[in-house]
């Protein structure tokens, strides 16, 4: 066997394929003898299905837990036997060429115990982590004090990342990347597997360091490019990651340094981790109350304006409101406006004017109701009324003004559409339409661009007045630059069924990068368009699922209310329903999942869209079918619960599947 290929998966079905698909392809270019393994950590998505039907020559392994990047890797490499072994994440899409100038540098370079190559975010931008240095002590430092940021190109503060060296030339390296990572098994044979104690995150380098101590050498290959859609795995601004990154660095730091420069590396490293996992945190939550406490600063202010005016001008006795009116009065009156304009949909997007006015007037009708009942905080029902009436003036106008300065017009419910373009043949660009219009998709298709010329019976005849033998197409691949700037294009979509992955990372790296576009692929026979617009963000795909009425707005934030009140109601009869849980242990950690917002008492478990949290109760655990069901059953019945959704049939599903809620 000349190579063997790992990946390990984890609720990403969708980019599964995708890599899948571009691995057979540079299977068939290199023409000898691949075995590909897929691990599957436990996915509640249909990985499993999806590589049966479609990827029979996989070996595939089911975890019935997630026990880790690491510890799933070392399953298939100990029953792997190519020659090179390739750990691939799945959020990756490799060029057809790849396998076989790898073994061809492999061949070339008896030294060489680890390979990596040029990684490419999903619009085509150079990854710095395709070639980095040991994280010693001052490099991990200037990694985690931010110099290595600031100062990428020294020789100094940039040696993480190796920002000195060019990027396009092959070079000796320290550290291979986990997400294409290409190895002897000779090498593998003497320095060991993977190091199981690290669950996600540093066994790279820790692999890569041991292969050098054992006297072999890691080259970096720029002549292979390979995508990595980043951030499917963890989000990279999630104090989640933040977490396990650097940990991962403190067990490195403990098991290669010397114990008295380990014991500082680990207490300076743990400083910082939690300081990072403050900042990520703290710009999280900066990111979601911005827009409220905007609104917030703007209501209180126009109270006080208002007050003050009332006061001087209107009020019979004049004499100032006592101090707690604006201390705690106003500060309620806000609470309550805005809390209905979140219930109203008012933070939803597109934005609509009737919902923050619809938002406003329960708000205010509320606030006159309960003031009724509360003789000490009885103050002016005009103010009231006028405080009302403002709160319709600033919020609409604050996001009047929003609209305005991102999209250039004043239409609130209309946002920029997207203009884009198929690069495809006509039957694909066909698919790609009918999926774009299912998933309604904001968007102007203004054509497609064919991949190659029309062959001689295809061209017109070179009359005056013949018509294009296809008035959909705009051009030809070698006309794309043009056709960008002249209809102004935003998106492209490349059909993987008629273009070489290679052709697609070439376009993506030589199309100029004004005016921004944003690139898509669909694989051949897939129903989900993949692209990711930034190297920090998770991938994302157009599907059909995204019409779905679950997934609106409104309903999401009924789910989210029905869930916390569901909570209440279980913790206070937890002593009881204790008794009959078919898994009591698992009741109150659901609880607390819930009222965290990582998991719906009710909702997906099945279907790709159920992510990395899938609900605690899917509408087919609850059927009255006594067997278990066959996944497609299961999948069948959870599309037609996310279809036809309606807020209470989420209350009808937990009443039967009471004695399932701890799992």
């Amino acid at each position: 066997m000349k190579l063997s290929v790992v990946i390990v998966s984890y609720n990403v079905a969708y980019f599964l394929e995708q890599a899948l698909l571009s691995v057979r392809r540079a299977a068939q270019v290199l023409g000898e003898p691949v075995e590909v393994f897929v691990v599957d950590n436990h996915s509640a998505d249909s990985s499993v299905a999806m590589v049966r039907a479609r990827f029979p020559e996989v070996h595939l392994i089911e975890n019935q837990d997630n026990p880790g990047f690491s510890r799933a890797n070392n399953q298939a490499l100990r029953l792997a036997t190519g020659q090179y072994q390739l750990l691939l994440n799945p959020d990756t899409l490799v060029e057809e060429a790849a396998f076989r100038r790898c073994c061809d540098f492999m061949d070339a370079h008896p030294d060489a115990g680890g390979l990596g190559v040029q990684m490419l975010d999903g619009q085509g931008r150079f990854l710095p982590e395709s070639k980095r240095g040991l994280p010693t002590p001052a490099v991990a430092f200037y990694k985690v004090t931010g110099l290595a940021a600031l100062l990428p190109r020294s020789r100094r503060f940039g040696r993480y990342h190796l920002g000195f060296l060019s990027k396009d030339d092959t070079h000796p390296i320290d550290v291979l990347s986990g997400a294409y990572m290409w190895l002897r098994k000779a090498a593998l044979d003497e320095v060991g597997l993977l190091d199981e104690d690290y669950f996600m995150y540093g066994e790279d380098i820790d692999l890569s360091y041991r292969l050098t101590r054992g006297g072999w050498r890691n080259y970096y290959l720029p002549t292979v490019r390979v995508l990595h859609y980043k951030g499917e795995s963890t989000r990279r601004t999630s104090v989640n990651y933040v977490l396990v990154f650097y940990r991962a660095m403190v067990i490195f730091a403990r098991k290669h340094f010397a114990p008295g420069r380990a014991g500082t590396f680990s207490a300076l490293l743990n400083t910082a981790i939690w300081l990072r996992a403050g900042a990520a945190l703290g710009q999280r939550l900066a990111t979601a109350a911005a827009p409220v406490l905007l609104d917030a600063g703007l209501l209180y202010a126009g109270m006080y304006a208002l007050k003050t005016y009332w006061e001087v001008n209107q009020k019979y006795v004049r004499m100032p409101y006592p101090p707690q009116y604006m201390l705690v009065a106003v500060p309620a009156y806000i609470a309550a406006w805005l809390a209905a304009v979140w219930l109203s949909g008012g933070y939803d997007l597109p934005t609509r004017t009737g919902r923050v006015v619809r938002g406003v007037a329960v708000g205010t009708v509320l606030i006159s109701a309960v003031s009724n009942f509360l003789d000490n905080w009885r103050f002016s029902k005009a103010l009231i009324v006028l405080g009302g009436a403002w709160a319709v003036a600033a919020l609409v106008g604050r996001r009047l003004l929003s609209h305005w300065l991102r999209h250039g017009h004043w239409r609130l419910s209309e946002t920029q559409p997207k203009t884009l373009a198929i690069v495809g043949s006509a039957a694909e660009a066909r698919r790609a339409r009918q999926l774009l219009a299912a998933a309604r998709v904001p968007a102007t298709v203004v054509g497609r661009v064919a991949p190659s010329p029309p062959s001689p019976a295809e061209a017109p005849a070179p009359t005056e007045l013949a018509e294009p033998a296809d008035p959909d197409c705009l051009g030809t691949l070698p006309e794309l630059p043009q056709l960008l700037r002249l209809y102004s294009l935003t998106e492209l979509i490349f059909c993987g069924q008629d273009l070489p992955a290679a052709t697609i990372i070439e376009l993506m790296q030589r199309l100029p990068a004004r005016p921004p576009v944003s690139y898509r692929i669909l694989p051949a026979g897939s129903d989900y368009i993949i692209g990711s617009s930034r190297k920090d963000a998770n991938g994302d795909y157009y599907v059909l699922d995204q019409a779905w009425p679950l997934f609106r707005p409104a309903n999401r934030r009924s789910k989210r209310v029905l869930d916390v009140v569901a909570c209440l109601g279980i913790l206070v009869s937890s002593p009881v329903l204790l008794l009959f849980q078919h898994r009591p242990a698992g009741l109150l950690p659901s609880v607390w999942q819930v009222l965290l917002g990582r998991r719906n008492w009710v909702g997906l478990r099945y279907l790709p869209e159920a992510g990395a949290h899938p609900a605690v109760l899917s509408p087919a655990d609850v059927t009255s079918h006594t067997k278990q069901l066959e996944f497609p059953t299961r999948f069948r019945l959870e599309r037609l619960y996310a279809q036809s959704y309606e807020p209470g049939r989420d209350v009808g599903i937990l009443l039967r599947g009471w004695r399932q809620l701890g799992g």
